[in-house]
């Protein structure tokens, strides 16, 4: 499996969630009430000028992450 994380995918790249592995609980529910649950679909669509934050498509919505948040986001890529 093509495992990767987010923080790692570049402006246009898709994937679909495979786990979240946040340092904390708080981290790792704060992701999750934000849609990002396993096998839900996402297309990474650019990142501020600065690299920080991402700017995330997931179930229909656009979703601003800090890297270190998405770094916990294990995603495999869609590679079609």
């Amino acid at each position: 499996m093509d495992e990767v994380t987010l923080s790692s995918l570049s402006p246009g790249e898709r994937g679909v969630v495979v786990k979240i592995a946040a340092s904390t609980p708080a981290v790792r529910q704060r992701l999750l009430e934000m849609g990002l649950v396993k096998g839900t679909p996402l297309e990474v669509i650019r990142y501020a000028p600065m690299g920080d934050p991402i700017e995330v498509k997931v179930r229909g919505y656009r979703l601003s992450l800090r890297k270190g948040e998405a770094a916990a986001v294990h995603i495999k890529k869609d590679l079609s």
